[in-house]
């Protein structure tokens, strides 16, 4: 059993916002905390504009790969944070889920791809100070 918190990202193609929050939480929690990312409809590959936006913050994104949904992944995260997938994602009893409102990036070109990726790093930095304070 680890005592770092552990938030599972879930967006239906785990190939924009999802695999953004992720690599912003991985970077911004220095291994304080797990992260993992999942889609309930995995797409082939992450989304290129999503993956230009994030080398503009030297976080590199090019060998990520959109990854299946599963109950092991939720049941090992402390929380959930959905972005968009609906009823797709199983609901456990303890879980602490939280649904982030967010525009998809999904079509969109690197400028439009920004403001979602500052978004989700603001709620991102926010999250991490509530599950580890004093370290963010």
């Amino acid at each position: 059993m680890s005592d770092k918190p552990e938030v599972l990202f879930v967006c239906v193609h785990n190939a924009g916002r999802s695999q953004m929050a992720a690599a912003l939480l991985h970077h911004h929690a220095a291994g304080r905390v797990v992260v993992r990312s999942a889609g309930s409809a995995p797409a082939d590959t992450v989304n290129p504009a999503v993956v230009a936006a994030m080398a503009e913050l030297d976080l590199d994104l090019s060998h990520e790969f959109p990854k299946p949904l599963t109950d092991d992944a939720v049941r090992a995260a402390d929380v959930v944070i959905t972005m968009g997938c609906g009823d797709a994602c199983p609901v456990y009893p303890g879980k602490r889920y939280l649904n982030w409102e967010l525009a998809d990036p999904a079509g969109r070109d690197v400028e439009h791809v920004r403001p979602i990726r500052d978004e989700i790093d603001r709620r991102v930095t926010a999250l991490l100070a509530e599950l580890v304070p004093g370290h963010a």
